[in-house]
Formats: structure tokens, sequence, C-alpha cells
């Protein structure tokens, strides 16, 4: 199996930069990037300096739930090519460590797994979960702010 990182959910995005309102019911606020600590959850990169840069809720889970956890985060304003690829995005690259977790199919964190991981130990911790009975996906997170990253898959 391959670990896969995906980006946030396509429809959502397109809904946002068309206007449509986040899941506070707010349309984004749009700012200008300052091309550092700004990462687009679809291109999984930061948003390119002096680019207009989308910032609203969201909350990467279908249902609301007690694990359903509303965070801010960035979108390039502009369309761009969401992420595609089996290696560690470069969203990943630009902390020393990040929050990984595990999560089972009904979208609950499968307690003790939650771990502050360094950004070298990812794939490896990612990895060592989904050996875990039940463990459906991994959400990365920060480790200084607790926003949402992206969501690792097991893929064949």
């Amino acid at each position: 199996m391959t670990l896969t990182y995906l980006p946030y959910d396509a429809a959502e995005i397109a809904k946002l930069r068309a206007g449509g309102p986040d899941v506070y019911g707010n349309p984004a606020e749009r700012a200008i990037s300052s091309g550092v600590g700004t990462p687009c959850r679809c291109c999984l990169r930061n948003v390119p300096k002096d680019a207009e840069m989308l910032i609203c809720a969201a909350r990467p889970f279908a249902a609301l739930q007690p694990y359903a956890e509303t965070g801010p985060v960035f979108f390039c304003a502009d369309d761009c090519a969401p992420y595609d690829g089996q290696d560690a995005p470069p969203i990943l690259k630009t902390s020393p460590d990040y929050l990984v977790k595990a999560y089972d199919a009904r979208d609950r964190i499968i307690y003790g797994t939650g771990q502050i991981t360094p950004k070298a130990d990812i794939a490896t911790y990612a990895t060592r979960l989904f050996e875990r009975d039940g463990v459906a996906y991994v959400d990365v997170r920060s480790a200084r702010n607790n926003c949402f990253l992206t969501r690792i898959v097991q893929t064949p």
C-alpha cells in the first residue's frame, strides 16, 4: 500500500472561489499572501507571494459530530492544480514538526494516536498508524496552530 496525500475537497474549494459560504456561512476573506506560512489546502504549497488568497473556516469532515474540528485555512484565490502525489507535499516541509492523528471510518479520533511528529517522520508514523485495526485515514495539522493541512489515505 502507498500513502497518498489529499487536497481539500475540490467541490468545496470551487464553491468558495465562486463566493459561496464557508462552514460558518460566511464568504471567504480575501488577502494578499506573504508567501510564507500561507499553505493552500488545494495545491498543498504556500500561496505565492503577492498572490490573492482566500481565508475561511473549514471542516474536513462530511457531517457535524463531536470530532469534526473546524478551523481557519487558506486557498489560492485563483485556480491552482490540486496536489496529486504520494510524496510529502511542500506544505509538510516548512515546519519542523506537525500534529498527526488517526481517525476511523466514522470520523472519530482514534485515541492515543495524536502525536507531534518531526516532518521527516510523518510517512513512517502514518504507515505505523495504518497497521492498526480501524484506521481509515490520518490527518496532518499544524503543531503550532492546529489548522488542518492534509489528509493521508492508503492506496493500492
